[in-house]
């Protein structure tokens, strides 16, 4: 690059195909790209004019390398292999029981009438949340989705479609606001730039929930660039700000790699001021305890990453692990299950129950076009009150599958009224400040 008197940046046509998107070249810059280059409007830890994935190798092999000596992992393989995850889970959800009951504690909506709790019923959605896969480069030991480069479910074409037009229509009527794209690693679905293009389109805010890694996996160079260009709000999971607790939940390495990805974030203006671009951490406890306040953590997060790294992001989301899935065996094998759903009922708190709990708002849909309550329902395979409309499954749907689905509503704004299904995992969403998945529900 090189700025003449105005302050003006040339580049010649063969480096900026070298270093942009294909389909950008020829086309304006983002914003956050031309304020970089005039580095007036923010400040950041890096100059570079764009952000370009430097050469790794993917994780994914030291990530199932990690898996086969994992002997907590390899036992609850071998006992769904056994079982099947549809015995698993209710086994699960009968031990989360059986912890309440030796404890002689109620029912989440039991308790939930008995501190004035509103009813559970939902509002009008403001958030779209779309799970579109469970294939992740990451085998994190607190995954609530139980994700990993082994798992193959996927949203496929025909049902990514159907959510555009349901955000068509739901732009149409000035419901929602937000789609929420998770998984997984939902950057490694073929459908996620087409939800991203389509969404951004609709004029909606789009948050990725990207672990950080990803930024650096072969064939994603320009995925850092793709955000920035769709001015994605990205929502990045980061369990603390230390080496060691990060690889000991997420894997060897994912540190090192999550603060390179961070930075590469950066270089393109997200979390910096002025830019626009939003660059949101995601904090959750290591252990049986609750997640501290955000106020409070945040500032030691904001510290100790620009100090240590340069690094900038913009709010902290603390949330609680819920005890199901991979955090539940945890609890299990180490006999603190009782232990945590004490504190979880103990820590109830009928204002995190209020109208910023998630299930009230948020419409969550499953890779395979099923709709949930919320993203803990949805691993629980407790589907949305309302059976399906349909004697078949939607195309790509298991046979065995119940409740709605995309292909059974014409509009989000059908849902709305509905009873929201609760169960004993609840309590991990009300406990302390309350937990979603946009952190502190009070």
């Amino acid at each position: 690059l090189r700025g003449n008197e105005k302050g003006q940046f040339k580049m010649d046509r063969i480096t900026l195909h070298r270093i942009l998107p294909r389909g950008l070249v020829g086309s304006r810059l983002p914003l956050c790209t031309q304020q970089s280059l005039k580095q007036s409007r923010h400040k950041c830890s890096s100059n570079a004019p764009w952000a370009v994935s430097p050469a790794r190798e993917s994780l994914v092999p030291k990530t199932l390398q990690e898996m086969e000596t994992d002997t907590e992992l390899q036992f609850h393989l071998a006992e769904l292999q056994a079982k099947g995850q549809a015995v698993l889970t209710r086994e699960e959800r009968i031990k989360r029981q059986r912890a309440l009951d030796n404890l002689n504690l109620p029912p989440f909506s039991e308790l939930c009438k008995e501190r004035g709790v509103a009813p559970l019923f939902r509002a009008p959605a403001t958030t779209l949340q779309l799970n579109i896969g469970l294939y992740c480069n990451q085998a994190c030991t607190h995954c609530h989705v139980e994700s990993s480069p082994k798992r193959t479910e996927m949203m496929d074409r025909a049902t990514a479609e159907r959510c555009v037009e349901l955000m068509k229509r739901a732009v149409r009527s000035g419901a929602i606001t937000t789609v929420d794209i998770t998984g997984g690693a939902p950057e490694l679905n073929a459908q996620f730039r087409y939800l991203v293009v389509e969404a951004r389109a609709l004029g909606l805010e789009v948050l990725d929930r990207c672990n950080l890694t990803v930024l650096l996996e072969p064939g994603q160079e320009d995925l850092a660039a793709f955000l920035a260009h769709h001015r994605v709000h990205v929502v990045a999971s980061l369990p603390c700000y230390g080496e060691k607790n990060v690889d000991q939940q997420r894997g060897a390495g994912v540190f090192d790699r999550s603060i390179a990805g961070l930075k590469m974030l950066n270089a393109l203006g997200y979390g910096c001021e002025g830019s626009g671009l939003q660059l949101d951490l995601v904090y959750n406890p290591g252990g049986a305890f609750l997640a501290p306040p955000q106020s409070k953590l945040e500032g030691a997060y904001k510290e100790e990453l620009s100090s240590n790294f340069g690094i900038v992001f913009n709010r902290l989301f603390c949330l609680n692990n819920m005890p199901i899935k991979r955090f539940a065996d945890f609890l299990q094998r180490r006999g603190k299950m009782e232990e945590y759903m004490q504190l979880l009922v103990n820590s109830f708190n009928p204002a995190a129950a209020g109208p910023a709990l998630m299930c009230r708002t948020t419409v969550s849909v499953g890779w395979d076009g099923r709709l949930y309550d919320c993203d803990f329902n949805q691993q629980l395979e407790i589907t949305m009150a309302g059976g399906s409309r349909s004697a078949a499954p939607a195309p790509g749907l298991p046979q065995k599958a119940s409740g709605p689905t995309v292909f059974d509503i014409e509009d989000l704004s059908d849902l709305t009224g509905r009873p929201i299904r609760c169960d004993n995992h609840c309590y991990g969403c009300t406990a302390g400040s309350g937990s979603s998945c946009t952190g502190a529900t009070s």
